[in-house]
């Protein structure tokens, strides 16, 4: 009894990637991918703490700030098409671990900035490096995942990117009003250069093996067999929920001191948006597991829109954080917990492929949602004008989530 429930417990520890049939160590692939979205996590959010006090040195306008933050997102939309397709062909460790040499490169190239052109061209590439990484990500959980515990592997892994963003957060608090932004990303930068070896020599290779004659092209792997009205309600899901996620991450701090509050505040509310995102993302993951995802998401965009209401007429400090740190509970939850539906809709030789065009096709509301963020304040609009202006949105994603949740999902084992 004791010998077989030991075999049980290596077989728990180790699992099998369901399409390649290989046994691989599940928990150090998490950690792995953990550390990965961390640090994606870190720079994205580097960028929304040092925003004040690089505007000010660069002499950015508004506008300009909001392109400058748009620029990693369009670099990661077409990172994550070719990521993807990538690695369906020559595996997803290499494309992986190049993704993230990348993206450290390019961080460290962002501190070394001196004007909006050069800044602009080094988030371009770094975001390259991400979008790349993340479609790796998603085919990864999906391949080590039971079906049962996908969404809370997959969010488990990209509770990450919270967990990052929150450690610029207290770097930048402890630090105190003088932190200098370019040392943000020098952190950002060499830590995941250090990391791209371990990614090479410990993940596994989980891409399934070639079917002789399956079709690779990825327009009918995304609309052929009947998946063209699910793939479309999954990238307007993702594109308008990732719209309203990094306006967060790039604009809160800078909204919260438009309410008339410090720098550190500010800093102190992205920190109480990613910790409770952290949470938000277990917790949801969970949620859809157990209970599926359309009552589950239906019920976390409608507080989501709650939330934008009230931070649009806060004031004072304690309203700000409180609500900065639902929405980031809320919207991170339904974020994470998307990216596991768009794998198991597509076949398993084009899984990255389509989870690729997903994030990136999102990512076009990466881009968009800063920018709306620059033309508003550029436009003169106070700062809560610009948490109403999210409402719409929100609502919007969660019909059409709802929606997507009646697409059955043909590939799923």
């Amino acid at each position: 009894m004791e010998a077989q429930g030991g075999k049980r417990r290596s077989r728990r520890r180790m699992g099998v990637d369901r399409v390649s049939g290989k046994h691989v160590n599940v928990g150090l692939v998490v950690l792995i991918c953990l550390f990965i979205a961390g640090l994606e996590g870190y720079d994205i959010q580097a960028f929304g703490v040092a925003a004040p006090r690089m505007v000010a040195e660069l002499g950015l306008s508004p506008a300009q700030q909001g392109w400058a933050g748009a620029a990693a997102m369009i670099g990661l939309t077409a990172g994550a098409f070719l990521g993807g397709w990538g690695a369906d062909r020559v595996g997803r460790r290499p494309v992986l671990t190049a993704s993230v040499a990348a993206f450290g490169i390019f961080s460290l190239a962002t501190a070394m900035c001196a004007d909006y052109p050069t800044l602009l061209l080094a988030r371009f590439a770094a975001g390259l490096g991400f979008g790349g990484a993340m479609s790796n990500l998603i085919a990864v959980a999906t391949e080590i995942s039971a079906p049962g515990r996908r969404a809370v592997t997959v969010t488990g892994m990209f509770c990450g990117m919270p967990a990052g963003g929150a450690v610029v957060s207290l770097i930048a608090r402890f630090a105190g009003e003088g932190v200098d932004w370019r040392t943000l990303f020098i952190i950002g930068g060499v830590l995941p250069i250090l990391l791209a070896p371990a990614v090479h020599f410990l993940l596994p290779e989980t891409r399934p093996a070639p079917v002789a004659g399956a079709d690779r092209r990825v327009l009918p792997a995304l609309f052929g067999g009947g998946r063209a009205v699910g793939t479309l309600l999954m990238w307007t899901t993702f594109l308008l929920t990732l719209a309203v996620l990094n306006l967060m991450l790039a604009w809160l701090p800078t909204l919260v001191t438009a309410k008339g509050l410090t720098a550190m505040d500010g800093s102190s509310a992205a920190l109480a948006f990613n910790l409770s995102g952290i949470v938000g993302a277990i917790l949801t993951g969970l949620a859809v597991d157990r209970f599926g995802s359309r009552w589950t998401l239906t019920l976390v965009y409608a507080g989501l829109a709650g939330a934008m209401f009230v931070l649009a007429t806060a004031i004072g400090l304690p309203a700000m954080l409180v609500f900065s740190g639902l929405a980031g509970f809320l919207v991170m939850g339904a974020q994470f917990s998307l990216y596991s539906e768009a794998p198991g809709r597509y076949p398993p030789h084009m899984r990255a492929a389509g989870s690729g065009a997903a994030v990136g096709v999102g990512r076009l509301g990466s881009v968009a949602g800063p920018l709306i963020a620059g033309e508003l304040r550029q436009a003169g609009y106070a700062a809560g004008d610009v948490f109403f202006a999210i409402i719409p949105i929100v609502l919007t994603a969660g019909l059409a989530a709802m929606a997507l949740s009646f697409r059955g999902r043909a590939y799923e084992e």
